[in-house]
């Protein structure tokens, strides 16, 4: 059998029309790695070339490149596309009108390319796909385009790609280097995986914190295509994985959906057995965490695939493996030039068949969702902030929703306390129903669990969103019959309006959510004094919780412009301040100059950076400063965190990390600590604390949850089995119910409990000198995944924790609130330990 895709014969004509990678490129495709412009410049080329190809460009990223769609036709249905596209929607139910059947069985296929920057073979690889499917001389992929559109994004993290091949391009000798050990072949800290703000972009579908991820989805949603394949690398060493995927997959996956995997995968594996490259399917890579470029597709009715090719960062253009063969970059490209054009040829031979499976697919998910819960009730009286949150991230996903117009009773699971009961929907409340075309969706992630059919998983467990985002929720099993209409939020009432700053005493903001946080430091920027109130405060019959802030025209008589900035930024972000005309309380929480309101600082923050920081945790920090909160933070390298304490920085927080500390920078950091500065510690970050001199934080160890018939089990125990025992100690990613100390700075707008995001084992014992705040009772709620034996080290744990050292603080956060970002509730708890911990 002769191989499809590799154009033996090309017609001299030919090639002055539609221009091969090898003939444009500065080196042949595969020789070494392409510039991310003149990546760009080759579909440019061809788009000019060829019929066959649209070109737009969808965004941009944070470092202003180019996010790139090609889109691969006949120049007949390209005539037409608009029309296909739409069609499609129409079968789907996301657009009304009457579907017309002459564009029924037209296959829409997604390929995505290296959302991994130095995972570049895919983006490589991408140009000989183009080119294969652009060329009129190629009969089978001329033959394919009759019934098939082909998406194409070539470069999924452009920031990413241009970083690793520009280092590796001044990294590279002169003559091919195989050695795996030499500094070609070793990237430097960050790496080019991630994009700017070092984010993984593949844990990024469904929550769309990143430019490049909500920019792709609003593209990827005007499709909705019926396969979407993403090319990944792994370790080098590794054969080529592709479809079927493995366990476990979610619950809501179809037969149909993991049956044409299989279909799929057989397909590849004509053409690598007819070449002899190794592979393997159905290990390691599951479908079960939404958020991948597999999975989110998947719960939108696609074929959602990944495929791996060995090489990644270590790569290069060649190295040796331990066969004492040579994986080059050559090999790479063929291997996803090959995967890629097998997708577009079973797409094509089955259109028919997969067209009319995904029509099916969002009729059955209108009319008869899986799931337990059919109907999720969202409360209105959660604070307006945290509502505006969920539904833009709704609207981002294509989820509808509704505003409750009438009351009633119904039997319901309550999210917070983890039990069922008798509810009721109130007339206000936002309702989400599971009976609509993106309801699989819907139920993935706002089910309170998923079942996890396999335990061996490739990522977190659990991820439900009233969780992540402190939503009082319940969910009920039967689909409420309650009228709705479209849900707005109330049109902002200016406070100030009409209101003589200059006149008023002091103005009050409710301290409830992220808004409130990044209304807070736009205040500090901008130079006005605030407090914070330490207990709950009442004037006369307005009640206010502990943490409220205060803005006293007092505290800003020498603020240049205080009104003028008052009123803008209240405006700009649509602050619910209360006017208050005195400062004298007659009842509870003291006049507003008593010792109950403390002046919050504009703390001046630094973070580090570099080797032995976790690359993605640290974007994470760097990313919640400069995007979530919209406040300055000054980033220094590891080795330089001395300048740290020789400056006048309040605030160091230590992102996830293993640091090290030598005696003499662990002397000097509490020093500066003891001095009055704060410490913040996230994640693993707390372990280079933990047992060390002037820090009150220790261990728990696993070995102290065992008896002694279990020790001694455990060290006779047989080779085979390892990798299942290792799990009953691990935590892949589940949600711990914390109980919080609500009277503590760190919980206020939290409150007495806490739904949090836990992704390690680490234990450690409550502090005997501090603040215990967040703590893991025994026999704590747990949704998802938590080993047996994980799960008895984590109880009655450290989880928050604050430590007065002399005048400064040292906040530990076990548990990483900022977790890729979309742990919004976690968000706002950092904001505490910012903010409110004085």
């Amino acid at each position: 059998m002769r191989l499809l895709f590799f154009l033996l014969l090309i017609a001299p004509a030919l090639r002055a029309q539609i221009t091969t990678p090898d003939d444009f490129l500065p080196h042949r495709l595969g020789e070494t790695f392409t510039h991310h412009h003149q990546l760009v410049n080759y579909y440019q080329r061809i788009a000019q070339e060829s019929p066959r190809v649209n070109l737009e460009q969808y965004g941009l990223t944070n470092e202003d490149r180019p996010l790139l769609l090609a889109t691969v036709s006949t120049p007949e249905n390209l005539a037409r596309i608009e029309a296909i596209r739409e069609n499609n929607l129409r079968r789907a139910g996301l657009l009304d009108g009457a579907t017309d059947p002459a564009l029924d069985n037209i296959a829409i296929v997604w390929l995505s390319f290296s959302v991994h920057g130095n995972e570049a073979a895919g983006s490589e690889a991408s140009m000989g796909v183009l080119y294969d499917l652009a060329n009129p001389d190629n009969p089978e992929t001329s033959k394919w385009l009759e019934n098939t559109v082909v998406l194409l994004d070539p470069s999924e993290n452009p920031d990413g790609y241009n970083r690793y091949t520009n280092w590796y391009r001044q990294m590279a000798n002169r003559f091919v280097e195989a050695n795996g050990t030499t500094r070609e072949h070793r990237e430097p800290w960050p790496g080019g995986r991630t994009n700017h703000y070092l984010f993984d972009l593949n844990r990024d579908w469904a929550w769309q914190t990143q430019v490049e991820s909500r920019q792709r989805l609003v593209k990827y949603h005007a499709w909705m295509p019926h396969i979407h394949a993403d090319l990944h690398e792994q370790g080098y060493t590794s054969p080529y994985y592709f479809a079927p995927a493995a366990a476990p997959y979610h619950e809501y996956i179809t037969d149909w959906q993991g049956d044409f995997q299989t279909e799929i995968g057989q397909n590849h594996a004509r053409y690598f057995d007819q070449n002899g490259w190794l592979y393997f399917t159905r290990e390691r890579f599951d479908l079960l965490y939404p958020s991948y470029g597999d999975t989110y597709p998947t719960f939108n009715g696609a074929i959602g695939m990944t495929y791996e090719q060995g090489g990644g960062g270590r790569g290069g253009r060649a190295i040796e493996l331990p066969t004492g063969d040579t994986l080059t970059l050559y090999d790479r490209v063929a291997h996803h030039r090959t995967t890629a054009l097998s997708t577009v040829e079973i797409a094509s031979r089955e259109a028919e068949r997969l067209t009319s499976e995904f029509a099916d697919y969002f009729v059955n998910a209108t009319n008869q969702p899986q799931g337990k819960y059919r109907t999720y009730v969202i409360s209105g009286s959660n604070a307006p902030g945290k509502l505006r949150a969920l539904t833009t991230l709704l609207d981002r996903n294509g989820i509808r929703y509704g505003r409750a117009t009438q009351s009633r009773d119904f039997d319901g699971f309550d999210y917070g306390s983890g039990g069922s009961g008798k509810s009721r929907v109130m007339a206000g409340d936002l309702v989400i129903s599971a009976h609509q075309p993106r309801g699989v969706l819907a139920q993935v992630l706002f089910d309170p669990s998923s079942v996890v059919e396999d335990s061996v998983t490739y990522d977190i467990t659990a991820w439900s969103i009233p969780a992540a985002y402190g939503l009082e929720t319940r969910a009920s099993t039967a689909r409420l019959d309650v009228t709705t209409e479209p849900f707005v939020l109330p049109a902002y009432d200016n406070p100030l309006a009409g209101q003589d700053v200059e006149t008023a005493y002091a103005f009050a903001l409710p301290w409830e959510g992220m808004t409130s946080a990044r209304y807070l430091a736009a205040l500090l920027r901008a130079g006005i004094r605030v407090r914070t109130s330490a207990q709950a405060f009442s004037f006369g019959d307005q009640r206010f919780p502990a943490g409220t802030m205060i803005i006293n025209r007092g505290d800003n008589r020498v603020t240049p412009d205080f009104a003028e900035k008052l009123r803008r930024l209240t405006a700009e972000h649509e602050a619910p301040l209360t006017v208050l005309q005195t400062g004298f309380s007659a009842t509870i929480g003291g006049d507003l100059g008593s010792s109950n309101y403390a002046l919050v600082s504009a703390p001046k923050v630094a973070t580090l950076s570099g080797e032995g920081v976790f690359n993605n945790e640290f974007g994470q920090v760097w990313y919640y400063f400069e995007q979530d909160l919209e406040y300055p933070v000054s980033v220094f390298h590891r080795e330089d965190v001395n300048e740290v304490f020789d400056g006048d920085y309040d605030v160091l927080v230590l992102p996830e990390g293993r640091y090290a500390f030598t005696d003499e920078e662990l002397s000097s950091l509490t020093a500066w600590v003891r001095g009055g500065g704060k410490l913040i510690a996230i994640g693993a970050a707390n372990g280079s604390l933990a047992g060390r001199e002037g820090f009150g934080l220790t261990n728990k160890e696993a070995q102290d949850t065992l008896s002694e018939e279990e020790k001694q089990e455990k060290i006779l125990l047989p080779y085979a089995g390892q990798e299942r025992r290792f799990i009953a100690g691990y935590i892949p990613g589940a949600i711990v119910n914390v109980e919080m100390d609500g009277t503590h700075p760190l919980s206020f707008g939290i409150g007495d409990r806490y739904a949090s995001l836990k992704v390690s084992e680490d234990a450690y014992a409550y502090l005997e000198n501090g603040w215990n705040v967040g703590r893991i009772r025994a026999g704590a709620r747990v949704q998802g995944f938590v080993g047996n034996q994980a799960y008895r080290k984590i109880q009655e744990t450290l989880n928050f924790g604050v430590e007065p050292l002399r005048r400064g603080t040292v906040i530990y956060l076990v548990d990483n609130p900022l977790y890729r970002a979309f742990w919004e509730n976690g968000k706002f708890l950092f904001a505490n330990a910012l903010f409110q911990v004085q």
